[in-house]
């Protein structure tokens, strides 16, 4: 291998250093820029342009970078064009350049045939005709959405009228069970604490009412003497009016002692027990 040797061109830092104006304080110059023609210039690939483009070798190509990514964004998914400018009032087809006034005349007094030449593939400008391909993409999404809108409206719509079935049915059930609630209320009314209660406290005059006629009974009688047996059946019967009449009335005390300063759950259940009892 050949020894390098430095190129007369560019002066070695020792002969900078020898001249008179060397300078220590200042730095040296920097190297010369390489030419054109020098190896590592010619060695260097030029990058491509086109930032998924394979190498000659058929390589994969490398992840893009951002800069790649962001050219990518520019262009499109498909490297679309930018959108066609507008001809301006003046554009004609070429199938009309070379009619007659008369034929043009007669064209614009037709809409029908006019739209025709202005939207004919043959005869229209690629800007008109994107147009049209836009509007056509619109038109046929919105005809999706719509479809799509009226399949929901059916749905929605037989969603309603179940809705509305089942609601006009909760109405019915909850009046029927209004009605029986009623009358579970009418046919248990007897039997309520406050009906029990008056019913306890007719109870106890009933049969003070007794034991007084069976006492008037006794004393008035009918002038005769009445024998032991009559006399013992009197007692007996006079006794159990009594005690009778005693519990009536200590249970009705209870009921008004529990109506004053009020019972739980077990002494309400036991008055009303004692209520039926007496009655």
């Amino acid at each position: 291998m050949a020894a390098y040797t430095p190129s007369n061109d560019v002066p070695s830092y020792a002969d900078h250093r020898a001249s008179g104006s060397f300078d220590p304080n200042v730095p040296p110059r920097p190297p010369p820029k390489p030419r054109s023609e020098d190896v590592s210039r010619q060695s260097t690939p030029v990058l491509s342009q086109y930032p998924h483009q394979l190498s000659p070798l058929g390589a994969k190509p490398s992840p893009p970078t951002p800069e790649q990514s962001i050219y990518a964004e520019q262009v499109g998914p498909q490297g679309a064009p930018q959108a066609i400018p507008d001809p301006g009032p003046n554009w004609l087809p070429k199938i009309l350049e070379d009619k007659s006034i008369q034929d043009l005349e007669e064209i614009l007094r037709n809409p029908e045939l006019l739209s025709a030449t202005c939207h004919s593939r043959e005869t229209a400008h690629p800007s008109t005709s994107a147009s049209d391909e836009s509007l056509q993409a619109a038109l046929r999404e919105n005809i999706a959405l719509a479809s799509h809108l009226n399949d929901v409206e059916a749905r929605l719509s037989h969603l309603q009228a179940s809705t509305q079935a089942q609601l006009l049915s909760a109405h019915a059930l909850e009046r029927q069970w209004r009605q029986k609630q009623s009358d579970m209320d009418r046919a248990l009314s007897p039997f309520s604490p406050s009906s029990l209660y008056q019913h306890l406290g007719a109870g106890v005059q009933d049969q003070e009412t007794v034991c007084q006629a069976l006492e008037e009974s006794f004393l008035e009688g009918d002038g005769a003497v009445a024998t032991e047996r009559e006399i013992t059946d009197w007692v007996r019967r006079y006794r159990d009016a009594r005690r009778l009449y005693y519990s009536r009335r200590e249970r009705k005390e209870r009921a008004d002692v529990v109506a004053l300063w009020g019972a739980g759950d077990d002494d309400g259940a036991l008055n009303m027990h004692d209520a039926r009892q007496a009655v």
